[in-house]
This record gives C-alpha cells, structure tokens and sequence, in this order.
C-alpha cells in the first residue's frame, strides 16, 4: 500500500471516529433535564459511539504503522485480539441491556393531556431507583423534565398530580411540590421534611 493511500485511510478513519462522536453529542446534551425525548432515545448511546470512535482510531492506528516482521504482526495480533473480542460483548450487552428501564407509573396531567407525569425503574438490578420526570409536548418537540432520582434508601413512595398545575413527589423523609407553568417547565420545588 502505498503511503498516500495509507495517510488517505487513515485520515477516514479519524473522520468516522470524529462523526460517531459528533452523532453522540446531542444524545448527551438532551439528557439532561429540558432536553428532547426522541433525540435523547435515539443519540444517547454512549457505549455504542464512543465505543466505535475508539475502535475506529485504534484502526487509524494499525493502519498507519506497517508491521513487516512477523514477530510484529504475532504480537500485534495477540494484543488487539482480545480486546476487538471484549470490545464487541461491551457493545453488545450495552445495546442488548441499555435502555430507558422499566415504566411503573404514567399520568397524564388533570388540565393538560400533553403534561405527562412519569415514574420509572431506572435500575438494571434488584433494588429499584425511581426517576420521575414531567414529559411536555408530543412527537419530536416532545421535552422531558427531571423532577428526581430516589434509590433504594430514599424511600420513594408516589408522584402524583396534586392539582392542575402541582405535582407532590413523596418520598418517607420528605414531601417535595412542584408547580408547572403553562408551557410544561416545573419551578424548584418546595421541600417539606416529614
């Protein structure tokens, strides 16, 4: 192979590995809370892109170098083989076992259909941790808002519509209200210990 396609090869490579990170950062960006639901589903995969980035300039790499000896390819070839073999079972178990957890509870809103109070098992283990977000809008525009994550020790016990615009997350310790404006954003909540 001659060295400018080798520099040509590589220079894709890094372009690929570039792209799969670019592809992943508004995955990121919307999950946090006020970020797009579809886009978060569809781009937060952070195993999968990064994974690929990483494999994709570990293959820059390789190809840059020329291993012309045959002790330099056995060795090569006894380091990258294992982990291209770990790499893809991470992949796969994270594409297979990732996902958004388990729906418990889903309530629409008593004066608005489109504000949709949410409580989910987050965990992918024995002991529940319950995340309970304010989804607003449908389809692509549609925008979710955390209102808290309760493990196991926190004693989550409800979330429950309190009123047209007022959410009460309770919890054993303490009983948080939120208020949300007409465009579905919840203010702070006001805590109250028990």
């Amino acid at each position: 192979m001659t060295v400018t396609r080798r520099n040509r090869i590589v220079w894709w490579l890094r372009g690929a590995a570039l792209a799969a990170l670019l592809v992943y950062l508004p995955g990121y960006l919307s999950s946090r809370s006020g970020g797009l639901v579809e886009v978060e589903r569809r781009l937060n995969h952070p195993v999968l892109l990064i994974g690929a980035a990483v494999v994709l300039l570990v293959a820059s790499v390789v190809v840059r170098f020329e291993f012309r000896t045959r002790w330099a390819q056995i060795g090569f070839a006894a380091v990258l083989s294992p982990l291209i073999v770990i790499g893809i079972a991470i992949g796969t178990l994270s594409f297979v076992v990732g996902g958004d957890g388990r729906l418990i509870e889903r309530k629409p809103g008593p004066d608005h259909p489109d504000h949709v109070l949410t409580v989910t098992d987050i965990a992918f283990s024995i002991d529940p941790v319950y995340r309970v977000e304010l989804l607003t809008g449908s389809g692509w525009s549609a925008r979710h808002w955390s209102l808290g994550t309760w493990g196991e020790n926190d004693g989550f016990l409800k979330a429950e519509w309190t009123g047209p615009a007022r959410i009460t997350v309770t919890a054993t310790h303490e009983t948080r209200v939120y208020t949300v404006d007409g465009d579905g954003r919840p203010a702070g909540p006001e805590v109250t210990r028990r």
